[in-house]
C-alpha cells in the first residue's frame, strides 16, 4: 500500500510535466504557422478556377486562361492586395472555328485582368486598355473545371 502511496503522485507529476511541455512547445511554433498562412494569402492559390466560358489554371510565375474561343497568358505572378484584389497585365489570343491557315498568326491583343479573390470565389473583369473595350466579367471557383466550349 505504501509503495502505490508514492507511485500515484509520481506518476501524476510525470503527467503533468508531459502536457506543460508540450503545451510550450506548441506556443513557440505559432509564429511559424501565422507566417505560412500569411505568405499563402499574398498570391491568388495556385491550381484550377473556373466558371462559364472560362477556365484559369494558376501558377507561382502566373496563368493560362482557356475561354471558349480564346486564350490567355498572365507573364507574371498575381499577387494580392490586403483585400484580397489584384490587377495584372497579360496576353489574350483570339481563336476561331473551323481550321487554321498555314501561315496564320495572330498576336492578340495587351489586356488587363482586374480581380478579386475571397476564399474560394474570385470575380475577374478583362479589358483591352487600348481599345476601351471590354472582353468579358467571370465569377470563378478554385477547384472547378469551368464550363468551356472550345469554337469549332
Amino acid at each position: 500500500m505504501r509503495t502505490l502511496n508514492l507511485i500515484l503522485p509520481s506518476l501524476a507529476l510525470c503527467v503533468l510535466f508531459t502536457f506543460l511541455g508540450e503545451g510550450a512547445s506548441c506556443r513557440n511554433k505559432e509564429p511559424a504557422v501565422t507566417n505560412a498562412t500569411v505568405e499563402r494569402k499574398n498570391k491568388l492559390a495556385k491550381g484550377v478556377w473556373g466558371g462559364q466560358h472560362i477556365r484559369l489554371e494558376v501558377t507561382d510565375s502566373g496563368a493560362t486562361i482557356e475561354f471558349d474561343c480564346a486564350n490567355s497568358t498572365i507573364a507574371e505572378p498575381i499577387v494580392l492586395d490586403r483585400e484580397g484584389k489584384f490587377d495584372v497585365r497579360g496576353k489574350y489570343i483570339p481563336e476561331h472555328g473551323g481550321p487554321v491557315r498555314e501561315n496564320e498568326e495572330s498576336n492578340g491583343y495587351s489586356v488587363r485582368y482586374v480581380g478579386h479573390a475571397s476564399d474560394k470565389e474570385l470575380t475577374l473583369t478583362i479589358t483591352i486598355p487600348e481599345k476601351k473595350e471590354t472582353i468579358g466579367n467571370f465569377t470563378l471557383t478554385h477547384g472547378s473545371e469551368g464550363r468551356v466550349m472550345k469554337c469549332r
